[in-house]
């Protein structure tokens, strides 16, 4: 059985390779990517020489991930910024059109990116149907926006 599982290590690798990508794809920090990197290249280093080399390869080229890919994906991938907004959060500051009128200390209706919201005047105003507005706020699912040029 040992000596199955020796001759077999390239296969060990890969599952530790595809464990940590499984797991990466639930953490989403690009952390754990490094080892399944660090693990792939193991199994690849298993065709060359035995149990001390993978490991160095192992070691070797997850601290270069860590050290590489890591702060790269951070880059590209989460704009490194330290507030992601999401979901109605992420419509602050985008341009929509008014698709039912904004009555004057009232409630409309404004379309951003085919999806239709709840809206009410910053200031209070009345804005006609087919106006371009800004998101300045948001109160649970209501938005607050300004008409724009």
């Amino acid at each position: 059985m040992i000596e199955s599982i020796c001759g077999n290590l390239w296969a060990l690798w890969l599952v530790v390779a595809i464990a940590c990508l499984i797991v990466e794809l639930f953490s989403g920090g690009f952390f754990i990517i490094c080892f399944a990197i660090g693990a792939a290249f193991a199994a690849l280093a298993a065709a060359f020489g035995g149990i001390y080399i993978q490991l160095a390869a192992f070691v070797v080229f997850t601290a270069a991930a860590v050290f590489l890919v890591r702060p790269f994906a951070l880059r590209y991938l989460h704009f490194n910024s330290k507030s992601r907004p999401s979901n109605a959060d992420a419509l602050l500051g985008r341009i929509g059109t008014v698709s039912q009128a904004i009555e004057q200390g009232g409630f409309g209706r404004v379309a951003i990116d085919g999806d239709d919201w709840k809206a009410q005047a910053s200031d209070g105003e009345t804005i006609e149907a087919g106006a371009r507005v800004q998101v300045v706020g948001r109160e649970s699912i209501i938005l607050t926006v300004t008409k724009t040029q």
